[in-house]
């Protein structure tokens, strides 16, 4: 694969890239070679393009950034400490590239037919007709620059299919590690939950260094009639990273998503989440939390389509922001016609803990069809002062108070999460975060 382009950035993270193996299966390399070619015709985002013109990620282009090539020397240990206690099923992937030494899969879960595995070409062969209709067709690239390219460098990836009327009562854990600075990696999941069946999956991101270094993940959820998906995204790379997520949801008859997202890293970080409710009863919940400070840019735009009747949404994001922080919220609810009986409520509440701290929030509804009960709000502000006087009044001192009501008002959707160590540990880094001496 080749591309010409006048975009530096894009030279750079193409300047020397591998040649990817050829698939035997002719969609999949037809799949890569299509996301090139749309590659080659998009530029990279600026303020002047309406989806972006609160966040400027001028100083990714500044740098250069190449594959990852060094084969990691990771040892268990510097691994382990990422570990959630309840995740027995667990697929790592460092800079990248997937580790097999450090991921697992109990027998338990073969029992249940389950397929946990990374997305190379040996899986792409032996699961083709499961893949094919849904890898890349629902995080579409036509447009996307970000997910142009990661479809381009698809190659090592997560691939977890949950077959009909399974329930894997373990969280399934997929951990992606930065180690190297200046080095681009795309991770990729795709996520195929069958009919009846019940998953708990969490993405988590994380790092060993502090350098910079450009994250680009697409995610790819399938839900079919009457699954049920629990989603957890984590993302805590470095404060010099940029991380660009992209996630798109399909939901059939009666399937139920619920995702907690949580940004806590990243010198600029951006999420796209699209969820379409394409047949009659979905429902999904989606919370977020950005917690940010210093001159971190957190930007997460959201997208819920409800296409058909009597589907169900509710979506609550915060965001705390200190220093001179800057968090982007931008929600969007579409009711397509003929979408009746929808029933769907917004929420973007925001804490400015700091006079230089800047939120810029948009929540948004587009209504096409008469019978829809739906509802959107934002708020954006300083701690209550009343809440604050009730807890003074009680004895607590000035700056107890104000650290006790900031860590209420994030752990208010930490705790939302439903794996219990890794809501113990996101409690404590919020704890951490929002306490002043």
């Amino acid at each position: 694969m080749s591309m010409v382009t006048s975009n530096s950035y894009l030279e750079s993270l193409l300047q020397g890239q591998p040649q990817l193996p050829p698939s035997p299966l002719a969609w999949f390399n037809q799949l890569r070679a299509s996301a090139v070619d749309r590659a080659g015709m998009l530029k990279l985002p600026t303020t002047r393009d309406e989806d972006w013109r609160f966040t400027d990620i001028s100083p990714l282009a500044k740098l250069s950034f190449q594959p990852a090539r060094a084969v990691s020397t990771l040892q268990a240990p510097d691994v382990e400490r990422f570990y959630l206690d309840e995740a027995a099923i667990r697929l790592v992937f460092v800079d990248g590239a997937y580790m097999p030494q450090f991921s697992t899969q109990p027998n338990k879960a073969r029992d249940l037919g389950l397929t946990v595995t990374d997305l190379s070409s040996t899986a792409v062969s032996s699961h083709g007709a499961v893949i094919e209709p849904h890898l890349g067709r629902h995080a579409g690239f036509q447009d996307n620059l970000f997910a142009a390219l990661n479809t381009a460098f698809l190659h090592d990836g997560a691939l977890v299919i949950v077959p009909r009327n399974a329930v894997v009562d373990a969280p399934v854990h997929v951990l992606f590690i930065a180690t190297q600075p200046e080095v681009a990696s795309h991770p990729r999941c795709l996520l195929i939950a069958e009919s009846g069946s019940a998953v708990t999956i969490v993405e988590d991101y994380v790092t060993l260094q502090e350098g910079a270094y450009v994250t680009n993940a697409v995610t790819e959820f399938v839900l079919e009639g009457n699954a049920q998906v629990n989603h957890v995204r984590i993302q805590r790379d470095s404060t010099q990273a940029f991380h660009i997520g992209h996630c798109a949801v399909s939901l059939a008859h009666a399937s139920r998503y619920r995702s907690v997202s949580v940004a806590l890293g990243a010198r600029i970080s951006r999420y796209d989440l699209n969820a379409r409710l394409a047949a009659e009863g979905a429902e999904c919940a989606i919370d977020g939390l950005a917690l940010i400070s210093g001159r971190q840019l957190a930007d997460t735009h959201t997208c819920i389509d409800h296409a058909q009747p009597d589907g169900i949404s509710r979506q609550l994001h915060k965001c705390i922001v200190d220093g001179a922080a800057h968090a982007v919220f931008n929600g969007k609810i579409m009711v397509r016609p003929g979408a009746q009986r929808t029933d769907s409520t917004q929420s973007s509440r925001n804490l400015l803990l700091n006079a230089k701290a800047r939120v810029d929030t948009k929540p948004q509804l587009e209504i096409f069809a008469d019978d829809v009960k739906c509802a959107h709000g934002a708020t954006v502000g300083q701690l209550d002062i009343e809440e604050l006087f009730y807890l003074k009044s009680r004895g607590l001192s000035e700056l107890a108070a104000r650290n006790l009501l900031t860590y209420a008002f994030g752990a208010e959707i930490i705790d939302r999460i439903p794996v219990a160590s890794l809501k113990q540990r996101l409690e404590q880094t919020v704890f951490e975060q929002t306490k002043r001496s």
